[in-house]
């Protein structure tokens, strides 16, 4: 028996939950550390310095930007070389360790076995977005926005707009509102926001600013679907 006005999902059971899309670097994966000593050692090499509070400022943001930041630091070498060795030299790390954050691959797992539509909305390049998805049960993402696959990154709405649209179009009649964004990032957190999906912030290397309105999670550690459930029951009670 389904629910008034919830679609009946792939695996046939009725889910005020319909859909998760994922943040990846930060969220389902620790590999911001990766991200800034690639920064660190490609400023240096071309005679810069690079300090945390540099590297802090780009969590989230869309790689073309930090290229640019980083070429203001005195790399010469074109944007698209930027992104180049900064993707290579953490593709290199994920292919020794993959640095999962703690509760993400559980979650993940539990949507999956649910049959709950999850997608991958990140700014990481997308053989980067590949290697990770693929190690993972196959099927686990319906969907997988990279940053390369959009003209506008986060903090702007595009890439969580396109992983919606791509899920609507595999499973027709899912509502922002039922849907869930799980980001670090506040770059991330704005961009599932302004494309109008509720989102939930659990913030890793760099806080976000105060606003009591957010929900917030200090880990995804100890959570389940029965939580992602409450918070879309809410979300869903709100928008109507």
């Amino acid at each position: 028996m389904s629910l008034p006005g919830v679609p009946v999902l792939p695996g046939g059971s009725a889910s005020v939950l319909q859909a998760v899309l994922w943040d990846m670097d930060g969220t389902i994966v620790d590999t911001e550390p990766y991200w800034i000593q690639a920064e660190k050692d490609l400023v240096a090499a071309h005679g810069g310095t690079w300090t945390d509070d540099d590297a802090e400022e780009l969590i989230g943001q869309a790689l073309d930007y930090s290229a640019r930041r980083l070429q203001q630091a005195g790399v010469a070498l074109p944007v698209e070389g930027v992104i180049a060795s900064l993707a290579g030299e953490v593709a290199r790390h994920l292919q020794q360790e993959v640095p999962w954050r703690p509760g993400a691959r559980e979650l993940l797992e539990e949507l999956a076995a649910e049959d709950i539509p999850c997608a991958l909305v990140t700014m990481s390049t997308g053989p980067l977005a590949r290697l990770i998805a693929s190690t993972l049960p196959e099927g686990t993402f319906r969907s997988v926005v990279s940053g390369d696959m959009v003209s506008r990154g986060k903090p702007h709405p595009e890439p969580y707009q396109l992983a919606f649209d791509q899920l609507s179009a595999a499973f027709p009649g899912l509502a922002k509102s039922r849907c869930l964004a799980v980001e670090d990032s506040y770059p991330g957190y704005t961009s599932a926001r302004e494309a109008g999906l509720p989102a939930l912030a659990v913030p890793h290397m760099v806080p976000f600013p105060p606003d009591q309105g957010r929900i917030q999670w200090d880990t995804l550690a100890g959570r389940s679907l029965a939580d992602l459930q409450e918070l879309a029951a809410l979300s869903a009670g709100g928008a109507q």
